[in-house]
């Protein structure tokens, strides 16, 4: 294995619209490549999936962004109150972990989940009477967006009239491109967020709602389980890690299909394929990429190779989950494709909460606007698809065609 890193070139358009061929190389050059990813941070990539399966096991590695050696992962967080940040289950490991995972995962239990279905697919339905009359949209903007925003928004109860707000802020923190964030950025987004959750807490503790903000405050005041900072840190993740992969998801799906006339006549004509679909299209092209961080907690081995401690080890799914070692013709998008089991909503104790969400707003998302938008069509040439740099991926705008008046 070479020992110079070697660079993910996100200034490339190429690059950025299709990274498969160099992940191909990297997997190929070894199970573990030093590489420099977006804003210049050198990274231990794991490229192959089983090796991905052990490290998102090994407790030696942390979530917590405190255990990583290189400053520049605590610049990307607010400058002030960056400890307050950090609590959320994301970056948490156990014991914290497990306390705040427990407080909202009845939330997002299958049977919870399913009781979702026709509030989804209302939202679904309303947002296509609105592009289906017109023959052309931007799935991306006008369907794939609004959807788990208003599906996430109405869970948390946040109002209608906040939701381009808290939108716009979640993008300044989180939306990474290819270069560095402006930590003047982050930082006004952060107090503008905080102080727009500590109103909107401050409001449901005065007149509790029938939604899930209004269940942490109650278990908070109740039982002592969460600290002020702890809940502010929650309700901030639910919402950013509520919409921003499914946005991906749904819009690369969609995109994917469009790519292959032949998968998406096949799922046109057999909607039960659609479930099994919605895993190929997280495996094929996933809304993160290239992957998962973890932070070496001591001197580790992985497939071999010392990585040191303090290192940011990526687990690099999207690499993963086309290693013909685990998947048959992996760079084949397949929707009757059996046996799938993907990295793309990651493994062990921090497999996504929302995916049961997730696969819930994409199937009714997608297997709608199958349906009620015929002969749909990129409305631009394949290559002039834009996708987002950095580590979540997906099409910037999706400009389509297709026939005025489809079918309800």
């Amino acid at each position: 294995m070479s020992q110079q890193p070697v660079l993910l070139p996100y200034a490339d358009p190429a690059f950025v619209a299709d990274p498969f061929p160099l992940y191909r190389q990297l997997r190929d050059d070894g199970p573990v490549r030093r590489a420099v990813i977006a804003g210049g941070l050198e990274v231990w990539l794991v490229t192959r999936y089983e090796d991905g399966i052990a490290a998102l096991s090994d407790p030696r590695l942390s979530s917590d962004v405190r255990d990583a050696s290189d400053p520049r992962l605590m610049q990307q967080l607010p400058t002030t109150e960056r400890e307050s940040v950090l609590r959320n289950m994301l970056r948490a490991d156990p014991p914290d972990h497990t306390r705040l995972r427990r407080l909202v995962s009845k939330a997002f239990t299958a049977r919870r989940v399913a009781e979702l279905r026709p509030r989804v697919q209302a939202i679904t339905d309303r947002l296509l009477d609105a592009i289906v009359p017109v023959g052309r949209a931007d799935l991306v903007e006008d369907f794939a967006l609004p959807v788990p925003v208003t599906v996430i928004s109405e869970l948390l109860g946040v109002p209608v009239a906040d939701r381009h707000d808290f939108q716009r802020w979640t993008d300044d923190m989180i939306l990474r491109g290819a270069e560095p964030p402006d930590p003047a950025r982050v930082d006004a987004a952060w107090r503008q967020m905080r102080s727009y959750l500590t109103r909107l807490l401050e409001a449901k503790r005065a007149r509790p709602g029938d939604d899930l903000l209004s269940e942490l405050i109650t278990t908070r005041d109740e039982e002592h389980r969460l600290d002020e900072d702890e809940l502010i840190a929650m309700a901030f993740l639910l919402l950013a890690a509520g919409y921003i992969t499914t946005v991906n998801l749904i819009g690369s799906g969609i995109a994917a299909l469009l790519a292959h006339p032949d998968q998406l006549q096949m799922l046109q004509e057999d909607p039960a394929l659609l479930p099994g679909a919605i895993e190929e299209f997280l495996r094929y092209d996933g809304p993160v990429s290239p992957g998962i961080a973890r932070f070496a907690r001591e001197d580790v081995s992985i497939a071999g190779v010392a990585i040191p401690r303090g290192a940011t080890v990526l687990v690099a799914s999207a690499i993963a989950d086309r290693d013909p070692a685990r998947f048959s013709e992996p760079d084949r998008l397949d929707v009757t494709r059996q046996d799938n089991a993907h990295l793309a909503f990651g493994h062990g104790i921090h497999y996504c909460l929302g995916a049961p969400l997730a696969r819930l707003e994409g199937q009714v998302a997608i297997g709608t606007a199958l349906r009620r938008l015929p002969h749909l069509a990129l409305a631009v040439p394949p290559g002039e698809l834009q996708w987002r740099p950095g580590g979540l991926r997906g099409p910037e705008r999706l400009p389509v065609t297709f026939t005025s008046g489809g079918p309800n």
